[in-house]
């Protein structure tokens, strides 16, 4: 029987559907196929984290909470666990995208993962890096980079990397209205330069500079730095000196808040990966993500998925109906 044969039949057969309303299709449609796994709102919805409300915590000396999300899933659980921060982190260079070091990504890829980030956030504060390439030249340019991540990225501020030289570039971007998060100590960005991954003031010149950086970019309009990868009495001391909060990473806990990875701490990685001493592993996402998958290829080998409950019915008289019409014939 050739299809075409069947066209007749079809157009008998087929009853006009009535006009479905546009919540009941939506409901419908969100039970056959995937979707966003934002799903209903907390019964409880955190206010939204402002400016104001990370100066509060600051001056309350509450430990402000930042976390890293590189998209839609990793923002999502990041703001229901309550953090006051996420980062869209250029370390999502190398945990996301596969690459060497952040040297590599572009501003538009950063811009994209802000927005996926964006998307799932409802309360905590969000910040995007600037990454290599798009600020260093001028102000200006600066200036220009930041104004596309606020504007098509939808986060809440941005961060770069950079101390005293950075601190014109910050003063630009920060009279515009635009929230700035410094960043001092180990600056990956510049890993080349500083002869690799290696913990920054370690002597008396180093943790002089460090603390003139920050000054630095706290007179120019920062709201908050990062410290990272620099010895804990200095960031202590450093914290002290400065009036804005201090965001650290592998700098001790005397800083004003702390960030992280969240592919290092929620370890959704393979055994054997290199971790840097300052993360703590407080979860095993990579084995729980493994053992799932495991199990799902197991069952759907030996036929246990799918089972009777996860397929769709169809009526008795329909399906005889159907295997009487192509019983014993051929389709070209």
């Amino acid at each position: 029987m050739r299809a075409s044969a069947l066209r007749p039949w079809l157009s008998r057969c087929a009853s006009p559907t009535p006009a479905m309303p546009a919540m009941v299709a939506s409901q419908k449609q969100a039970r056959w196929s995937s979707h966003s796994p934002l799903g209903s709102p907390p019964v409880n919805l955190r206010k939204k984290v402002t400016l104001n409300t990370l100066q509060s915590l600051h001056r309350k000396q509450e430990p402000i909470t930042m976390i890293t999300a590189h998209d839609f899933p990793s923002a999502h659980v990041a703001d229901a666990a309550g953090m006051d921060m996420i980062l869209v982190g250029d370390s999502l260079a190398m945990v996301a995208l596969g690459m060497e070091d952040t040297s590599e990504i572009m501003l538009e890829e950063m811009i994209l993962h802000c927005r996926s980030v964006a998307r799932a956030t409802r309360s905590a504060f969000t910040i995007g890096d600037l990454p290599m390439g798009c600020y260093e030249i001028a102000p200006e340019q600066a200036l220009e980079s930041a104004i596309r991540v606020i504007k098509e990225g939808r986060v809440q501020g941005i961060k770069l990397e950079g101390g005293v030289e950075m601190a014109p570039t910050v003063a630009r971007i920060t009279r515009t209205g635009i929230p700035v998060l410094g960043h001092v100590g180990l600056t990956p960005q510049r890993q080349n330069s500083l002869g690799g991954f290696r913990v920054q003031a370690k002597t008396t010149t180093g943790a002089l500079k460090l603390l003139e950086d920050a000054l630095a970019l706290q007179e120019a309009g920062c709201f908050g730095i990062v410290l990272e990868a620099i010895p804990a009495e200095v960031a202590t001391l450093v914290t002290r000196k400065l009036r804005i909060p201090t965001i650290g990473i592998g700098a001790g806990n005397g800083c004003s808040g702390q960030v992280l990875v969240q592919v290092d701490m929620s370890g959704n990685f393979p055994p054997g990966r290199f971790l840097p001493k300052f993360v703590k592993k407080y979860g095993d996402v990579w084995g729980e993500s493994l053992k799932a998958i495991e199990l799902y290829k197991s069952e759907v080998k030996t036929g246990i998925y799918p089972a009777p409950e996860h397929t769709y019915p169809i009526s008795k008289e329909e399906l005889t109906e159907f295997e009487k019409l192509i019983e014993d014939k051929t389709f070209d």
